[in-house]
């Protein structure tokens, strides 16, 4: 559909093409300022104190100082050469806005500004060098570092020329330009994918999703049916690389959501672009039933109610470019597939955009169809299985992903077993994230730029994530496993295990989720003795003074690796005298005030610290709350259950026989306890062959 159609048929469609018009007129008002120097590497643009990206202004014409949003003003390189980065992108978005803007308005200045951009580019980038500045691990780019941010912004480009044709616009004596510029780009892009995917041996890396999306584009432009076709059929081309790069549950292969979403965009514009030789690629299989639409009901089944996605290994937590990504591939896919579970992903992200979850922007006027809130509303028999997504809890086994979640149910889950995830995975096997019905409880904190220490000392560690830390240092990379998953009527259960972690080490995690609470029953049995320490990261946590008291335990637990980052606030005492006195009690609080009761059962062992730690990945600075439950010895048990505050639980260990509580130490050997709330009193027993049970009592 045109944008001159939507704009016809819808209210939205009119409403952001004014949005997009305002936009453009100042940035029209004055003259171009496109920088004659190539950008560096955007992850540089960064805080080296805050650890969160620099503040960026589209406008602004040229830059030598550059602010974090805490006042940080930072002056030279690199911080330069990742604005000029910035600034190139921003100008390729602004020639596809105005592209948009005279498709929907007729008005032929939009078309001669956006179509000056585009040529000032194709003038501009034979001077650019092969960049001497990238990196030795780099593909080097001209306009910028590397041929993977040079692939991106082409595609807008690519975009941009095309819309500027399909709307009839004649480039007239700049034509020979252009065609000197995309035959740079596509010597320079074919020879990035040749180091790739035969030198390198990487065929199934994300680079080299983008570079078929960029070679894709410039084949459709010069008409070349042939070529594209042996970009989605040949080696590394998109049904390869659908079979090489994602898993048979459609979850790409680093099992990170944010390069889950990068290379299902850079599919659907290489789709975009096969259809524009009359080639329907929407429908096309890896070798293992990998596909577009799987890849999309996998973004939807790791989004939260709010349709937050979960950022599960490298990737940013919150980002406005990230959200334009996340629209821009929803959009497409909505439009194909359909299905109502797609759009809560895309209310979130208009939301962190624009302020509100409605349509708005670039990605709307170009990828956007129909009523937003009609899908909701759209008879299930006639959009099949768009309710079915959501509905109970998944197991994604060959990515190594369970979600528990059910129907109407106060919490779910998402816990990591599957492999490590190569250069963007973490350190995290068994890590647990809680969501509630109003947003993250126990959110993973995602990845800041790159350029960050903070990268590699705190967020990928071990001890960012809720899960077991050994003697205070970070799990090796391996790969968990699954030994159990059930789901019925009563509940989910999932038996998590890893043998890899640490020399000697075996860790089991069982998770048993009902309609109202969570068990967490977490076992570590090591062959020397060592200290165990448990971790719960939250928004917010709230000490509760019941059965033991919080006393003031101001400090750091050590000056070196990821724990130099943490500051303990209190340490819980127990009352001895009273064996209630064992649970420690804290309340969780969400984005929207909901709060959730973690009651932990402690041994003679035990210490547990609150603690602050650095923030989720969109904001290092804004510190976040920390529970450390620490045991020591060869052996340690972890029992804990979320449930909602108004119905905190009740625990305490049982004696072999079952009768009478048993206040000591677990020391990893009592297989019992009792879960009491208001509504009943339950019995979980755990069994080494058939692992952990509940008995109504």
């Amino acid at each position: 559909m045109r944008i001159s159609e939507k704009t016809g048929r819808y209210r939205w469609a009119k409403d952001v093409l004014r949005q997009l018009k305002d936009e453009l007129e100042p940035m029209m008002a004055s003259p171009l300022a496109i920088p004659l120097v190539p950008g560096g590497w955007w992850h540089q643009y960064v805080c080296p104190e805050h650890h969160t990206e620099l503040l960026f202004d589209p406008q602004e014409r040229d830059a030598d100082e550059f602010v974090c949003p805490y006042g940080c003003r930072l002056h030279g390189e690199p911080y330069r050469g990742a604005w000029l980065v910035m600034k190139h992108q921003s100008y390729a978005r602004y020639a596809l806005q105005a592209a948009a803007v005279f498709a929907g308005t007729g008005d032929n200045r939009f078309a001669e500004w956006s179509a000056s951009i585009l040529l000032r580019y194709a003038e501009q980038f034979p001077q650019y060098p092969i960049h001497p500045e990238a990196e030795g691990w780099m593909l080097k780019g001209r306009a910028f570092h590397q041929a993977l941010t040079e692939a991106i912004w082409a595609t807008t480009l690519i975009r941009t020329c095309q819309l500027l044709l399909d709307e009839g616009y004649a480039f007239h004596d700049g034509q020979p330009k252009l065609d000197t510029f995309f035959s740079m780009l596509e010597e320079s892009m074919t020879q990035a994918r040749h180091i790739l995917v035969k030198e390198q041996n990487k065929p199934e890396s994300n680079y080299t999703a983008w570079l078929n999306a960029a070679l894709a584009g410039i084949y459709a432009l010069k008409r070349d049916k042939d070529k594209l076709a042996e970009l989605v059929h040949g080696e590394a081309g998109l049904e390869h690389h659908l079979t090489i790069g994602v898993k048979a549950d459609h979850m790409e292969y680093e099992g990170a959501t944010y390069y889950h979403i990068f290379v299902l965009r850079a599919y659907f514009i290489v789709v975009e672009m096969a259809a524009r030789l009359g080639i329907d690629l929407y429908g096309i299989r890896g070798e293992q039933g990998q596909s577009l639409e799987g890849m999309l009901d996998v973004m939807a089944l790791l989004a939260n109610e709010q349709g937050e996605l979960i950022a599960l290994h490298d990737g940013p937590y919150q980002r406005i470019p990230y959200a334009r990504e996340i629209a821009e591939t929803v959009e497409i896919g909505l439009s194909r597939f359909g299905k109502a579970d797609y759009v809560p992903m895309l209310k979130e992200a208009y939301r962190q955009m624009y302020g509100k979850p409605e349509r708005a922007g670039l990605e709307a006027i170009l990828y956007g169809r129909e009523e937003l809130d009609g899908y909701l509303d759209s008879d299930p028999e006639a959009a099949p299985a768009a309710a079915a997504l959501r509905g109970s809890s998944v197991l994604l086994e060959p990515s190594g992903f369970v979600i528990g979640r059910r129907p109407g149910g106060v919490l779910s889950f998402f816990a990591d077993f599957g492999p490590h995830g190569g250069s963007h995975g973490h350190y995290d096997k068994l890590h647990l994230t809680l969501a509630g019905r109003d947003g993250w409880l126990a959110p993973e904190l995602g990845m800041v730029p790159y350029g960050s220490v903070t990268r590699k000392d705190w967020y990928a560690c071990t001890a960012s994530h809720n899960t077991i830390v050994v003697n205070q240092a970070s799990q090796a990379a391996h790969t968990g496993e699954l030994v159990r998953f059930d789901e019925t009527g009563d509940g989910t259960y999932a038996w998590l295990r890893s043998r890899g972690a640490y020399d000697g080490c075996t860790l089991d995690r069982h998770l048993l989720l009902t309609d109202e609470w969570l068990l967490d029953w977490y076992e570590v049995e090591l062959e020397s003795e060592a200290v165990i320490d448990w971790w719960m990261h939250s928004p917010k946590l709230s000490a509760v003074y019941r059965g033991g008291q919080w006393r003031s335990h101001v400090g750091s637990l050590s000056d070196k690796g990821a724990y130099s980052y943490v500051r303990t606030v209190s340490e819980w005492q127990p009352l001895e005298e009273d064996g209630s006195g064992k649970v420690c009690r804290v309340e969780m609080s969400g984005p929207a005030g909901q709060g959730v009761a973690l009651s932990a059962l402690s041994a003679d062992s035990s210490q547990l610290f609150l603690a602050t730690t650095p923030g989720t990945a969109d904001k290092p600075a804004r510190t976040i709350d920390g529970l450390l439950h620490r045991q020591r010895g060869t052996k340690a048990a972890f029992v804990t259950v979320y449930s909602d505050s108004s119905m905190p639980a009740d625990i305490c260990w049982l004696s072999a026989e079952g009768e009478h509580p048993v206040p000591g130490s677990s020391g990893g050997q009592a297989k019992s306890a009792a879960i009491s709330f208001r509504n009943g009193i339950w019995h979980a027993v755990l069994d080494s062959v058939q692992g952990l049970r509940l008995e109504r009592q």
